[in-house]
């Protein structure tokens, strides 16, 4: 028996000592990435494996580009569709995922999420798309890490330039470049709008950018720009 103790606590201990490691693993790379931009995130690679099962050339479209040179209206209109208290919280909007939680089991599946940019953007540096609990344990302790360390700017920042908006696309720039010849920085408000309501389903929207849901909820976000606050 006394063996069977020891051999339990050594196993316990290597897991703790395991957890510690990982999560040091991903505090480094979070403080690294408040200095230096991010070339490809585990999200890209994930999306560009998929892409070179089909097509072995297969390339991602992105450009990084720096916040100053990212139009205000797109970054309005991203808060505006899917953060809307962004510079105020602190990772977490616990009442919009109240109200997602209450929308999902009033119509008995998934439908809305209540996920914050900053808990997008650990999801898309680090993890995958899976909704495991671990996955989600994970992505916590990772928004808590991005958000202690840097300010809401930088969040924004990288947001933009690795969020996914097509399919292989990634980034302001590149989605500027797809779908209105353009630039990150020149994106007009509608333009921007129509860019932000495509974030929770790029490669679905993508298909029909114009049809009438699109050009609905175009309007809406529209609506709410100017009272979308950004750092």
């Amino acid at each position: 028996m006394k063996s069977l103790g020891k051999w339990l606590k050594r196993s316990l201990f290597a897991l703790l000592l395991l957890a510690v490691l990982v999560q040091a693993w991903y505090l480094g790379w979070v403080v690294w990435w408040k200095y230096f931009d991010p070339g490809t995130t585990h999200f890209m690679a994930l999306r560009l494996e998929d892409l070179r099962q089909k097509n072995p050339q297969a390339e991602l479209k992105h450009q990084w580009v720096p916040y100053q040179k990212i139009s205000d209206h797109l970054k309005r209109a991203v808060v505006a569709a899917e953060d809307d208290k962004f510079v105020d919280h602190e990772g977490f909007d616990w009442e919009g995922m109240q109200k997602a939680l209450e929308k999902n089991q009033k119509k008995g599946k998934v439908v809305a999420g209540g996920s914050t940019i900053s808990q997008q953007l650990a999801k898309n540096l680090f993890l995958s798309a899976s909704k495991t609990p671990w996955r989600k344990a994970q992505e916590a302790a990772i928004t808590v890490m991005i958000e202690t360390l840097w300010d809401k700017r930088r969040i924004l920042e990288v947001y933009l330039n690795v969020v996914e908006w097509g399919e292989g696309l990634f980034g302001a720039n590149a989605a500027a470049k797809r779908y209105f010849a353009g630039t990150a920085a020149t994106l007009r408000p509608e333009q921007a709008a129509r860019l932000a309501v495509m974030l929770p389903a790029p490669r679905k929207f993508e298909k029909n950018p114009y049809s009438p849901y699109m050009n609905d909820r175009t309007q809406v976000i529209l609506g709410r720009m100017a009272n979308a606050e950004v750092p």
